[in-house]
């Protein structure tokens, strides 16, 4: 075991030593989840406000939701280039506030409005103009693709309108999170979404004299709560002057050395998040053809609850941001290295527990949320979401591993982690299997999620090279 750094006393620390597990003083944990728990709470608000809206949406049968979801599986890849790109000023934003480099902060949350705004346009035109195609493109061989192409492409042209609302409140959002303040897109996040549910409430099924609009009150009902969440945000940071906002006027005055050294840092990260999400992707659509509209509902469904579980990876990744990128901003490169390894135990322990609780939780709430889908539908939903909670611990060791990483810059770590294993093993696993056997989605999936082992390993032998444990602000200035 590597010396803790001498800030920290020994005397704290009980270190247990069980092959990977090393565990840190409770003072870093009570730490650690003062970051994580509001970013976690972040998400389950969020995730119960799918459910719900899930649970509405079953209301009009198995092919609606299925349309909604398919349309949401589009938007999701666009949640993701956004996340990437906050993610790599994120990196930069949490060593500067280390180093308490208040311009250096500005010119990452630059980068992040610039790029993201720039990613939502290019989605808006493709929404708009080619919907029919991207729905049918997620759904070959589905026996009920008509009629999900004619309501998801509808959903999908409506919803494209939150783009740009998501692009800004995300960039503002993540940087809050970042300089250690979570709990203020938590409230802004929780009033959005409940705005969201007492709009689905009110327009899909017509509500207090409200027209009954069915999946298109659902896509209204979002655009009004990103368009609050957005307003929320302008009007808090504005009268808070947070340190690393700068209005539109001087959004493009920007360094361009150093916006030159996040995008090439993004563009890593970007090769891992595309090889991921196109191949999920693809496995999703190759799944969604193994059946009729009541396997894409049941898919959904399935990860509508997943979702809830996935609340650990968000509160890893935002606890890894701020700890690990704080004391490499600050010069302590040992805490640095001491506290990574504490983030990896504390997030193999919290997945498991999660799994655990989740098995009771799912068959609980399956049944009862989803009562308005076919038998066959529910099935496969809590049969998903059992295969899920069985690998959540190895995916939070991942997601701690990524994490790390690119909070210290590695970000060439997680894109060869990903581009190997997807290209190597999981796309070709799945094509072969979904053309070779009749395995239904739910044995598909399992049997292709064991090439996540493989992606530990060479995340593994990766991070173990502590590429991520540099200072990124020392060649900074103003």
């Amino acid at each position: 075991m590597r010396a803790v750094c001498t800030s920290l006393s020994p005397r704290k620390v009980f270190v247990l030593k069980r092959a990977f597990l090393k565990i840190g003083p409770l003072t870093f944990y009570r730490e650690a989840l003062s970051i994580a728990l509001p970013v976690m709470l972040q998400q389950f608000i969020m995730s119960m406000v799918s459910l719900i809206d899930n649970f509405m949406v079953a209301g009009l049968g198995d092919s609606s939701m299925a349309s909604v979801n398919v349309a949401n599986q589009i938007n999701f890849v666009y949640i993701v280039l956004v996340n990437t790109v906050c993610g790599a000023g994120g990196i930069y934003l949490a060593q500067f506030k280390g180093a308490g480099d208040q311009a250096g902060m500005r010119h990452a949350y630059r980068f992040k409005v610039i790029f993201a705004l720039a990613a939502s346009v290019v989605f808006f035109i493709l929404c708009w103009t080619i919907p029919e195609l991207m729905i049918a493109v997620m759904t070959p061989g589905n026996n009920a693709q008509a009629e999900i192409v004619a309501q998801g492409s509808e959903y999908l042209r409506f919803t494209a309108c939150t783009l740009v609302p998501i692009a800004i409140s995300s960039a503002i959002g993540s940087s809050f999170r970042e300089i250690g303040l979570p709990k203020i897109p938590l409230m802004i996040s929780a009033c959005a979404t409940v705005i969201n549910t007492i709009g689905n409430w009110l327009l899909i099924y017509g509500n207090m004299g409200a027209p009954r609009l069915g999946i298109v009150g659902a896509a209204l009902a979002t655009i009004l709560a990103r368009l609050c969440e957005l307003s929320f945000f302008i009007i808090y940071v504005h009268k808070r002057q947070s340190p690393f906002f700068v209005g539109f006027m001087s959004l493009f005055r920007i360094d361009k050395k150093l916006i030159k050294e996040i995008f090439v840092k993004s563009l890593m990260m970007f090769a891992s998040e595309l090889s991921w999400i196109s191949s999920e992707t693809v496995v999703t659509a190759l799944l969604n053809g193994r059946g009729g509209a009541e396997t894409v509902a049941g898919m959904a469904a399935g990860f509508t609850i997943a979702n809830i579980f996935f609340l650990v990876f968000s509160g890893v990744w935002t606890a890894s941001t701020v700890i690990i990128g704080g004391s490499l901003g600050a010069g302590k490169l040992e805490e640095a290295r001491s506290r990574g390894e504490w983030i990896q135990s504390g997030a193999v322990i919290t997945g498991i527990v999660v799994a655990l609780l989740g098995v009771a939780a799912s068959v609980a709430l399956v049944p009862v949320v989803f009562s308005n889908l076919s038998d066959s539908a529910r099935r496969i939903s809590l049969g998903i979401v059992f295969v899920i909670l069985v690998y959540l611990p190895l995916w939070a060791l991942l997601n701690a591993l990524f994490a790390i990483s690119r909070a210290g810059g590695d970000t060439a770590m997680g894109m060869w982690a990903d581009v190997s294993v997807n290209t190597i093993l999981f796309l070709p696993g799945a094509f072969i299997l979904a053309f070779t056997t009749s395995l239904g989605p739910v044995a598909l999936y399992a049997i292709l999620k064991i090439s996540d082992i493989a992606k530990y390993l060479v995340a593994r032998h990766f991070f173990n090279k502590e590429r991520w444990i540099r200072n990124l602000t020392l060649r900074v200035s103003e």
